[in-house]
């Protein structure tokens, strides 16, 4: 788009990447164990990958059951710091590790108190962003350890659903 009554907002920059979508991980989370303060003054957690699955046009497979989990640090201001780290299994056998740092935090109290107690909350009411790294074999997957994704979450009671997007 030109300048002009639109403003610099919906100019399109010549870089802008593109994305497109890859694949969903939908993961049950096991009971949280928490460390209240730890010694950082903040609340860190333990919360393990109990299953999952895989679906999209990109990978399908399973989580790897108790293959590894997150470990947020739920800071002063409420956002929630992300650092999971579990198994992937794709359905031609490949074991994938996968890294997803990323951030979690609630628009308002309201939703705050509701996620808090594990209670549904409408999608906008809540950012929820993952960056991941995945670490893959040789072969067909090799392509996930060669770009970057971006993944958007929803908080659903009890589990995580991450939508990946590759940025192209």
């Amino acid at each position: 788009k030109v300048l002009g009554s639109m403003g610099i907002k919906d100019m399109q920059h010549a870089f802008q990447p593109t994305l497109e979508y890859a694949f969903t991980i939908a993961i049950e989370l096991t009971g949280a164990r928490w460390i209240k303060p730890s010694n950082m003054g903040m609340t860190r957690a333990a919360v393990y990958a109990g299953s999952g699955t895989i679906e999209g046009p990109l990978l399908r497979g399973k989580v790897i059951p108790m293959s590894g989990g997150d470990f947020p640090l739920v800071r002063p201001d409420g956002v929630i710091d992300f650092d999971a780290r579990y198994l992937l299994e794709a359905d031609d056998g490949a074991v994938i590790y996968l890294q997803n740092r990323g951030f979690r935090w609630a628009k308002t109290a309201e939703a705050a108190e509701k996620m808090s107690r594990n209670e549904p909350v409408a999608d906008d009411e809540y950012y929820m962003r993952v960056s991941p790294k995945f670490d893959v074999p040789d072969g067909p997957h090799s392509w996930m350890g060669k770009h970057v994704f971006v993944g958007v979450a929803e908080k659903i009671p009890g589990a995580n659903r991450i939508h990946y997007f590759v940025v192209r």
